[in-house]
């Protein structure tokens, strides 16, 4: 949907799609020959934080979490909008939706997914006593999110009701025309009460987890690999052909690499930086590229006492070659950035500054000015963390390059695992942090998460009041070309303040065997279920 789109204009889109009965699982297509053996092994970057649906943040546990549980609506491996429990939906105002579950779907039990179970999914998410990193990034779209989130009303009071069994109401904060979009993600999909209450925190271990999904959860073991088996019991189970997928948490590469290669596994997460033109020429067939509304970005912690000086902040930034980085380091199709916004996000155009058509030679003498003036001499040494990979390493040390060269600082490097590593960036345990974001839907306000006041996903803690204002404001109105121009303005407006320095629009360039079937390169938020996967005999 494009946003130009009117209120009216969107509603009719959705009943349109509904009308059309669009609702296909692997589509599988016709001369082409399933192997007996319909079983999957793909490579997942890191070590699941958690399978809770509520709690996950990290891309590797979204990915799993997408294939154990369902929400109201989902997307297919195109990216294409789907109906997930829910078979309908209708905007009643600009703020009211309604949902109308199927009555089809179950959980692995065997007992009914109801409006209920939303509504305690959704209570839990934002509920503080679950500290859930999504409590605040969607929370705020929700009637009263806010106060919730902030411990304000109880959580009681979030804008989501079951009018009946099987019908949902949504209250939104704001009108939200992509609210369908948005309620694909797992965080806002249900929840087994009974379950929870009964095992607590355990409640996600194989075994005791009840799940809604297209998959079940077979075994975890932690750091070796996370198996998930087709669930009997799912709406659209004889539409699924996978029987089993297994996940391995390979952080290293360039092991990636050498798994797929001699046939332990059918994708890998990443390809080794700087291996993209070789694999493109040796395994054409092999290789899957496509660029996506992801951002590539390194956080400034603004509670640091260096950091916290927007001419340091800006001196680090306007030195870093991002071509440079993109042409000859990272070499795998990403485009520069120098926004928080990214090309092809729908509600705001990407912010850039003067400087980035200056000759270097003039932006490291402009670097240097600022970085005395803000009492920082050469020889200072600053901090830079990143997650276990060679990618993040690769990058870091061509960021502490640029950094040594151009204005005589030294970097520190502290590299820790994944899990540990969001933990610490949260807690503002860090001076500079790799960070990246794939879009959970898209619209302009997935990204402005990043640099809001107070949400949660803001890692940089920077805060500009005007630009909130300005972001509240485009959220209220119904006119979509008057939104655009006040979130455009917005984006600008908190990157003047530098909280972070963007680096490239992501592409994740992976290797997927040419008998897995159902890959698509139209896919912009990097969101592969394998519901839509199969396996082509060969």
């Amino acid at each position: 949907m494009t946003n130009k789109q009117s209120l009216q204009g969107i509603a009719a889109a959705v009943a349109l799609a509904l009308a059309s009965g669009s609702v296909l699982a692997a589509n599988v297509p016709a001369g082409v020959k399933l192997a007996a053996k319909q079983e999957l092994v793909r490579s997942n970057g890191s070590e699941p934080e958690s399978l809770d649906p509520m709690v996950v943040e990290g891309v590797p546990a979204n990915i799993i979490t997408h294939d154990l549980f369902e929400g109201l609506t989902a997307t297919d491996n195109d990216g294409k909008l789907l109906p997930g429990v829910a078979e309908s939906w209708k905007q009643t105002s600009p703020t009211t939706w309604v949902f109308h579950l199927r009555k089809t779907a179950k959980w692995s039990d065997g007992s009914a997914v109801t409006a209920d179970d939303f509504v305690y999914g959704i209570r839990r998410l934002v509920d503080p006593k679950l500290a859930a990193p999504y409590a605040g990034t969607f929370g705020i779209f929700f009637e009263n999110g806010p106060d919730i989130v902030a411990g304000k009303k109880p959580n009681t009071a979030i804008g989501v009701k079951a009018l009946d069994k099987y019908t949902l109401e949504v209250k939104t904060a704001f009108p939200v025309s992509y609210l369908p979009e948005l309620m694909s993600n797992a965080q806002l999909g249900p929840a087994p009460k009974a379950v929870i209450d009964k095992y607590g925190k355990d409640w996600t271990k194989p075994g005791k987890m009840v799940s809604n999904g297209p998959f079940v959860l077979k075994d975890w073991q932690v750091n070796s690999k996370v198996v998930i088996e087709k669930n009997t019991q799912y709406w659209d189970a004889k539409n699924v052909q996978l029987t089993k997928v297994s996940f391995l948490p390979i952080e290293d590469q360039n092991a990636d690499n050498k798994l797929y290669l001699s046939g332990q596994t059918d994708m890998t997460y990443e390809i080794p930086p700087g291996s993209f033109a070789k694999l493109k020429s040796e395994m054409p067939k092999d290789l899957k590229n496509n660029t996506i509304l992801g951002l590539r970005y390194y956080s400034l912690n603004h509670k640091d006492p260096l950091m916290k000086d927007v001419r340091v902040r800006k001196a680090l930034s306007m030195v870093l070659d991002r071509d440079l980085l993109a042409a000859k380091i990272t070499a795998d199709g990403q485009v520069p950035a120098y926004s928080v916004m990214v090309n092809g996000v729908h509600g705001a155009k990407p912010s850039t500054y003067d400087w980035v058509k200056w000759p270097m030679a003039k932006r490291v003498d402009e670097a240097k000015k600022l970085l005395a003036q803000a009492g920082v001499k050469p020889g200072t040494t600053i901090k830079l963390s990143y997650n276990t990979s060679d990618y993040h390493k690769k990058m870091a040390i061509f960021v502490a390059s640029e950094w040594k060269t151009k204005l005589g600082l030294n970097t520190a490097m502290d590299n820790t695992e994944f899990k540990v590593f969001l933990k610490k960036r949260h807690d503002g345990d860090y001076q500079i942090a790799r960070n990246g974001w794939l879009a959970d839907y898209n619209d302009a306000t997935t990204f402005l998460a990043l640099v809001q006041c107070g949400n949660t996903q803001n890692d940089n803690f920077n805060c500009n009041k005007k630009a909130d204002a300005l972001i509240q404001q485009g959220n209220e109105t119904t006119d979509a070309a008057k939104r655009t121009e006040l979130l455009t303005q917005a984006t600008k407006l908190v990157m003047d303040d530098y909280p972070m320095i963007p680096v490239l629009q992501y592409t994740l360039p992976r290797l997927v065997k040419p008998y897995v079937g159902g890959y698509s390169l139209k896919n912009t938020v990097d969101r592969y279920r394998s519901k839509y996967l199969y396996i082509i005999q060969h």
